[in-house]
């Protein structure tokens, strides 16, 4: 099996505050291809912010993850249930689940192994939904060009090779099961200069710049970004989100 990859038990708590919920309109499409609402499974789950919607609907949500910190995290509600576990070898019975989700997790996973466990814990058809978000846009122009450059240049050669599943919006992984069509969802938010660095600093690609170097390259964005925004400025943010969506016969 895959060995586990843990970037986000580090600054798990920035995590937490900065990193963006997923808009209601995608929950809002998704639940309509649910069939039954028994239980729920949120699998990378973070801090739970798929996973305390998700108990607004089910009558039991099971949320895992590899990083205790980032659980340590986790806003709690009565009917979630918590759990450090791998993705692929979760202790939920058999035939269980309504819906499984994975939110910014899924290229992280042994493949084979994870489709193997959604098989097993699925009632039948019951709904696989993975989604992710990559690269934001704020004015479609120079601070796009300078953000572009810090992805694609500075941070570029720290991103983990999974990263390109990202880029692709997943779209090139063969998932075996009935695909359903979803539509691209816009995820809009509101933030200021502080947020937006705060949101940065959770890249694992960051992380991974920080360590090596010993040198923190927000701060390099940080320069060339100030004259174009404000401290206390509120920008648009807009990140796509990509979801593929599947049927578990």
């Amino acid at each position: 099996m895959k060995e586990v990859k843990d970037n986000f038990s580090t600054g798990s708590a920035d995590y937490a505050t900065f990193r963006p919920e997923s808009p209601a309109e995608l929950y809002d499409f998704l639940l309509t291809h649910v069939t039954g609402k028994d239980a729920a499974w949120d699998v990378g789950t973070g801090n739970g912010q798929v996973a305390t919607v998700l108990a607004d609907h089910f009558n039991s949500v099971y949320a895992t993850d590899i990083s205790a910190k980032q659980l340590a995290n986790a806003i709690h509600k009565p009917n979630i249930t918590y759990k450090e576990e791998r993705a692929e070898h979760s202790s939920l019975a058999d035939n269980t689940i309504n819906l499984i989700t994975v939110a910014q997790a899924f290229h992280w996973f042994d493949f084979d192994a994870f489709y193997t466990e959604v098989r097993r814990v699925s009632k039948p058809g019951a709904i696989l939904a993975i989604w992710t978000y990559n690269l934001l846009s704020i004015d479609k122009g120079v601070m796009d060009d300078i953000i572009n450059d810090f992805y694609f240049n500075t941070v570029g050669s720290y991103w983990d090779a999974e990263r390109k599943y990202v880029d692709e919006g997943y779209q090139n992984v063969d998932i075996p099961f009935e695909e359903i069509e979803p539509p691209v969802f816009p995820m809009k938010k509101q933030w200021n200069f502080r947020q937006f660095l705060g949101y940065i600093n959770t890249w694992s690609s960051v992380g991974h710049y920080k360590r090596k170097e010993n040198a923190d390259p927000v701060i390099l964005l940080e320069e060339r970004l100030k004259a174009h925004w404000q401290p206390d400025e509120v920008k648009n943010i807009d990140f796509p989100v990509f979801m593929r969506l599947f049927r578990i016969l």
